[in-house]
């Protein structure tokens, strides 16, 4: 062909789309209408043309993302046994969640040592010579590994330190300069979305949460060039926001690389929100977070492990376990959600919304560092505040059935029965103890809901339940 498609037709700026739309609202305001303000203080137009865009930011080119498999190391026979049967069975990368400093853990490491499974190690305490000890047995191991040691997560989801500031500071460096983990920094920031902060919100605590990091290898001696950053995020329901927030939170850390002066390569691993999931209609959850797995693969995450659809109320079975890798499997396999290299560069609202994510977040970050820091504001308990009153508008949204969560307050069945069906207790849990500061605390919005069925279902027993 001579001629480019589409070529024969006049092109249509935006001023003659807003006005032909004007025109078809016969006298209808335009604004009261078609535009929405969201909670994020963004207004989302009828429609986006390229004469609005003046934004430019392409993700980096990267390998196809991972599936990524979550294990609990707890007994270690059995977990080394889930670790080959899970990557047999598609798993493409293994996060490893370790409880405790107890040397026998180390033999799960030593059994894997000859698996090119790349290995994300999420460490739940501070011990320099237990880190030490899997520096060693990791060491030399032909595989891609990521260290979870966050003393700042811990302070602001537990309200302690591990030990203290200073000591936590100080196991984070050494560990920074192990040839295992060298130049690494982990920030998980999953508690911002998952106790119902705003993605503003959760993108400035976020940003602000890893210069806290900075600043500690700032002041230390040695010289810091290159940076590895390893950012853990879940992902809600708001489909093309949470696309744009992972677009946001690489452009938020590139600009903050240049203000250090430090090349940074950002490993994203990208999870559901457990905010939104329920015990009621529980398969409605599947449906969640396949939508929520597109969110992060579209958005670039390199890592993208799902969530059972029984997570919160189940213990680990094998059923829900596969379902949940087969969700990822689909997206890869049969979707060709791999084949692409960055879809949605060049979608103008996309794109909008990720200059507007990162300009709010950025304001944000920049208040909290006038106010000495991200640390020191959750001492004063501002960042507490903000997540609460988020968190419970968001909730008056749900009570009210503003907000729709299907089969709790919108097309429920009120046969299913879940009281005899809870291995796990699905609520928040707050525990009496004494604490440096307030914590911040996930909660899902079904919470209230629930509860209320389930008194109802001890004082209205039915024979019929869910299996």
């Amino acid at each position: 062909m001579s001629k480019r498609l589409f070529d024969e037709f006049d092109s249509v700026s935006a001023k003659a789309w807003k006005q032909k739309i004007q025109v078809d609202l016969k006298g209808a305001d335009y604004n009261e209408t078609l535009v929405n303000s969201t909670d994020e203080g963004i207004d989302i137009k009828p429609f986006y043309h390229a004469d609005h865009h003046d934004y430019e930011f392409s993700l980096p080119d990267s390998p196809a993302w991972y599936v990524t498999e979550k294990l609990y190391l707890e007994n270690v026979d059995i977990t080394i046994e889930n670790a080959k049967d899970v990557i047999e069975r598609g798993a493409e990368s293994l996060w490893i969640i370790v409880p405790e400093a107890d040397g026998k853990k180390l033999e799960f490491f030593e059994a894997l040592k000859d698996d090119k499974t790349p290995l994300y190690v999420e460490v739940l305490f501070q011990d320099l010579e237990f880190l030490k000890k899997l520096n060693h047995v990791l060491d030399n191991q032909n595989k891609k590994v990521w260290a979870g040691f966050d003393p700042v997560h811990q302070l602001a989801s537990s309200g302690n330190w591990f030990k203290n500031q200073k000591t936590d500071f100080e196991v984070f460096l050494k560990t920074a300069k192990f040839s295992s983990f060298k130049n690494q920094i982990n920030v998980d920031a999953r508690l911002y979305q998952n106790s119902g902060g705003l993605i503003i919100q959760q993108l400035a605590y976020g940003l602000a949460h890893l210069n806290e990091y900075l600043n500690v290898l700032h002041q230390d001696d040695s010289k810091w060039t290159a940076l590895n950053v390893n950012f853990v995020i879940s992902l809600g329901s708001n489909y093309f926001f949470e696309i744009a927030k992972l677009k946001a939170f690489r452009l938020l850390v590139s600009n903050l690389a240049s203000v250090y002066e430090v090349d940074i390569e950002l490993n994203i691993i990208a999870e559901p929100s457990k905010r939104n999931h329920s015990i009621y209609d529980y398969n409605m959850n599947m449906l969640r977070t396949t939508t929520e797995c597109m969110s992060g693969i579209l958005g670039g995450a390199d890592w993208v492990n799902n969530l059972a659809y029984d997570e919160v109320f189940h213990k680990r079975n094998e059923f829900g376990e596969r379902i949940s890798r087969n969700q990822l499997l689909i997206l890869k396999q049969e979707s060709y959600f791999d084949k692409v290299l960055n879809p949605v560069d060049g979608t103008y609202y996309i794109e909008s919304l990720t200059r507007e994510l990162a300009e709010k977040a950025l304001g944000i970050f920049k208040t909290i560092e006038a106010g000495q820091g991200f640390i020191h504001q959750l001492f004063e308990g501002k960042i507490q505040k903000k997540i609460r009153e988020s968190a419970e508008k968001e909730q008056a949204k749900v009570n009210s059935g503003e907000f729709t969560l299907l089969g709790l307050n919108k097309y429920k069945n009120l046969e299913d029965r879940m009281s005899q069906n809870l291995e796990l207790f699905p609520f928040l849990k707050q525990h009496q103890r004494k604490t440096l500061i307030e914590p911040i605390l996930e909660k899902r919005l079904a919470e209230p809901l629930e509860k209320e069925r389930l008194d109802k279902e001890k004082t209205h027993p039915s024979s019929k339940s869910n299996a």
